[in-house]
């Protein structure tokens, strides 16, 4: 049981060599000191788990700078406000945030949200509805620009980014086809997200089955996992087909990426662009909109895995790189 003057916080203590392992974080308890003047203090209630995360552990150049060693471990948190000096903000108000992985967070208010949980879950807000839901949202709509009657191939079909990619396509009138780990994600993506097709990348025959189920090729491709898949999905791309490159995790965890691409890119005339969703806040309103209607009134179907207390976040995480989770990952605070 959380005690309301200590906060329970996982720091990153030092950088993976190779892939990472639990020894790279640290549990510490914190007291939590008196809300100055402006401040808001929110009771975490769960916290997001994403591949992202990964890339953010290593001292390297990339999009963002990596997460500073010995402080709270960055993430997207949901929670309630217990306490307030802020007129923006009152005790009982719900919130999504970026407290980290902590139990508290305290903050001035900025970056914070309210959210109407009347018809979306809480939880929701860090997926379907929140960060992933317009990932997908974007990569389709922005890059692949989903046209009726055509085929749409996503990777991590079954994840929280993929879910989503797959459902807006066949809203669109589009052939959807997902790329999943094992017999029980691909049914899942089928039968319950309503895909027209998975492929099971762990059965060994990629290449042919994918041939199957893209009879007429792949018109755009939502690319969250890279290597050998990505491999596969060129090799059937339509001429002036569109990939929304959105994550490489089977190269996240200190594995080499092959990849074939240029000279398909070339000879299709193939557009492949890289984003970063943070970048596109303008269309987040718009989207979480939709999402939250989506979602809201069923048509938007989500899973989620859910690790119990903020010391199981580690192992979570490690899990979620070797792709143990089924859908969305979180961590339930309280």
């Amino acid at each position: 049981m959380a005690n309301a003057n200590i906060n329970r916080q996982i720091l990153l203590v030092s950088r993976p060599q190779g892939e990472a392992s639990a020894d790279n974080f640290r549990l510490v308890e914190t007291p939590l000191a008196p809300l100055g003047e402006g401040q808001v203090r929110v009771r975490n209630h769960f916290l997001s788990l994403d591949p992202y995360m990964r890339g953010r552990m290593n001292d390297t150049k990339s999009y963002a700078p990596p997460q500073p060693l010995n402080e709270v471990m960055i993430g997207g948190t949901v929670g309630e406000v217990i306490e307030s000096r802020n007129a923006a903000f009152k005790a009982g108000d719900k919130v999504v945030g970026m407290f980290g992985w902590q139990e508290y967070g305290t903050s001035d208010g900025k970056g914070m949200q309210i959210v109407d949980t009347t018809h979306v879950p809480l939880s929701a807000y860090l997926g379907p509805v929140g960060m992933p839901g317009v990932t997908a949202w974007y990569g389709l709509n922005r890059i692949i620009e989903p046209k009726a009657g055509e085929t749409v191939v996503v990777s991590a079909a079954s994840g929280a980014v993929g879910s989503v990619v797959g459902q807006l396509a066949k809203a669109a009138g589009c052939r959807a086809v997902g790329i999943a780990g094992g017999e029980e994600k691909c049914r899942y993506v089928v039968e319950t997200l309503g895909f027209d097709a998975c492929v099971d990348y762990k059965a060994g025959n990629l290449r042919d089955d994918l041939k199957s189920a893209t009879p007429n090729g792949v018109d755009g491709y939502f690319e969250n996992v890279g290597g050998e898949v990505l491999d596969a999905v060129l090799a059937r791309m339509n001429a002036f087909g569109r990939i929304a490159l959105c994550g490489m995790i089977s190269g996240y965890d200190g594995k080499p990426l092959p990849m074939k691409a240029p000279a398909l890119l070339l000879t299709q005339r193939l557009k492949l662009q890289g984003f970063i969703v943070s970048e596109h806040m303008d269309v987040w309103p718009q989207a979480l909109k939709e999402l939250g209607i989506a979602v809201a009134t069923g048509k938007l179907k989500y899973r989620e895995t859910i690790a119990e207390g903020i010391e199981s976040a580690p192992e979570a995480f490690l899990g979620l790189l070797r792709g143990k989770n089924f859908g969305k990952q979180l961590v339930k605070l309280i």
